[in-house]
C-alpha cells in the first residue's frame, strides 16, 4: 500500500513538472525572441520618412546597432552609404557619441568621390538624436559649390582692387612727373601720352564692369530680334582690324552670309568683338584668325579660331570667370581687362545660348557661340510683324 502511494506521488510530481515546463516554454516563446532568430529592425517614427524625402541634404538614419534604416539617394551617390552601412568612419564615430549623450554635433568632412572625378567633395555635417528611440540622424550638405563661389568672390574683390588701383596709381605718379618736368616739352608729351593710355585702360575696366553688371543675372530676352550674323561679324572684325594689321594677322570670315540668329545685335557684337580681340591679342604675328558660321538643327554655331599660344587644360574651366587670367603679366601687356570672356558667357546666357572652347597649348584656340536660329517664318521684330499684318 505504501509503495502504491509513493508511485502515485511520483507520478503527480512528474505531471506537474511536465505542465510547468510546457508553460515555461510557451511563455519564453511568446515573451522574447528565439535565440536563433535575428532581432527585428527598428522602424522609423511616423512622418520621418516623408521629412527626409523633402530634405535637399544627404540624409541617413542609423538604428541602435549602427545599421542604416533610411538613406537618401544623394547619400548613396556620394559614397557615404553602401548597403546598410555608413562607410565614413568619422561620421560613424560621431553618431555613436550623439547616441550616448544625446548632444547634437556639427563638423565638416571631405569625401573622395571617384564617380565624379579625383577631387574630393566637402560636406557640412550635422548629427542629431531622433527622440529617445536610439535612432540617429546624419545630415550632410554638399558645400563644394558654395566654397567655389566664395573663392570666386574673393578673387573678384582682390582683382578689381588691383585693376583699379594700378592705373589710378600710375596716373598719380605720371601727374607728379609731368609737374616736375614742366620745363621739358618732350618729357611732358611722353608722360601725358602714358597718362592717356592709363586713362583709357581705366575707362575700359569701368565700361566692362558696367556691361557685366547690366547683363549678369538678367532674364533671357522675351522678344529677341532677328539678327544677321554677317553684320555682327563684320562689325566685330572692323573693330579689331587695326590691331590685326599691326601684327599682320589675316582676318577671315566664311559661312556668315545666310545665317540669322535671334538676339540683341549690340550685345552680340560685343561678344564677337571680345572673342576676336582675344584671338588677335594672343596670336603671334603673320597668323590667321578665322570666323565661321554653321547651322546645326535649330541653332547657329559661330566659331572664332586662332593659331595662338593656346590655353592649358587646367585653366579651361576657369577662363570665363571675372578677371581670371592664364598669364596675368601677358594679359596686362595686351591691355585686356580680364572681363571679356565673362561678358561673353553672360551674353550667351541672356540669349538662351552657350559658349564653349577647345584649346591646346601651342595649337591655338577655338571659341564657339551657339545661338537660337531665326526661322524664315518668324518676324524680324515686333514692329516689322505689325507692318506685315497691316499689309495683308
Amino acid at each position: 500500500m505504501q509503495g502504491e502511494l509513493l508511485a502515485a506521488i511520483a507520478g503527480l510530481v512528474g505531471l506537474v513538472t511536465g505542465v510547468a515546463a510546457g508553460l515555461a516554454f510557451r511563455i519564453s516563446e511568446s515573451g522574447g525572441p528565439r535565440p536563433h532568430e535575428p532581432q527585428r529592425r527598428t522602424e522609423l517614427p511616423a512622418g520621418i520618412a516623408e521629412v527626409l524625402a523633402a530634405l535637399p541634404s544627404s540624409a541617413v538614419v542609423l538604428d541602435s546597432a549602427d545599421r542604416v534604416l533610411r538613406a537618401s539617394s544623394a547619400a548613396r551617390a556620394y559614397g557615404i552609404v553602401r548597403g546598410d552601412e555608413l562607410v565614413i568612419s568619422d561620421l560613424l564615430a560621431l553618431a555613436r557619441q550623439v547616441r550616448r549623450d544625446g548632444v547634437i554635433r556639427e563638423t565638416e568632412i571631405e569625401v573622395a568621390v571617384h564617380k565624379f572625378g579625383p577631387d574630393s567633395t566637402s560636406f557640412a555635417v550635422r548629427v542629431a538624436p531622433l527622440g529617445g528611440t536610439g535612432l540617429v540622424l546624419v545630415l550632410a550638405e554638399d558645400q563644394t559649390e558654395r566654397r567655389r563661389v566664395e573663392a570666386v568672390r574673393r578673387d573678384f574683390v582682390a582683382n578689381i582692387s588691383h585693376e583699379l588701383k594700378t592705373p589710378v596709381g600710375a596716373l598719380s605718379l605720371l601727374a607728379e612727373t609731368v609737374a616736375d618736368a614742366s620745363d621739358d616739352p618732350e618729357a611732358v608729351r611722353r608722360f601725358t601720352g602714358r597718362m592717356q593710355q592709363e586713362a583709357a585702360r581705366l575707362t575700359s575696366v569701368i565700361q566692362d564692369l558696367i556691361t557685366l553688371s547690366r547683363i549678369q543675372g538678367a532674364e533671357p530676352m522675351a522678344e529677341p530680334d532677328r539678327i544677321s550674323v554677317e553684320s555682327v561679324v563684320d562689325e566685330a572684325l572692323d573693330a579689331v582690324r587695326m590691331a590685326a594689321d599691326s601684327k599682320e594677322i589675316e582676318l577671315v570670315a566664311s559661312g556668315t552670309e545666310d545665317a540669322t540668329v535671334l538676339g540683341d545685335e549690340g550685345l552680340l557684337v560685343t561678344a564677337m568683338r571680345n572673342l576676336v580681340a582675344n584671338a588677335v591679342a594672343y596670336s603671334p604675328e603673320r597668323t590667321r584668325v578665322s570666323v565661321t558660321a554653321e547651322a546645326v538643327d535649330d541653332m547657329v554655331e559661330i566659331s572664332v579660331a586662332d593659331q595662338g599660344i593656346g590655353i592649358p587644360a587646367q585653366d579651361l574651366e576657369r577662363i570665363f570667370e571675372r578677371f581670371y587670367r592664364v598669364d596675368a603679366a601677358r594679359s596686362r601687356a595686351t591691355g585686356g581687362t580680364g572681363l571679356g570672356l565673362a561678358i561673353v558667357k553672360h551674353i550667351m546666357t541672356h540669349h538662351r545660348g552657350e559658349v564653349t572652347v577647345w584649346s591646346k597649348e601651342g595649337s591655338g584656340s577655338t571659341f564657339t557661340l551657339r545661338l537660337p536660329r531665326a526661322q524664315t517664318r518668324e518676324p524680324l521684330s515686333p514692329g516689322e510683324n505689325t507692318n506685315q499684318e497691316a499689309a495683308q
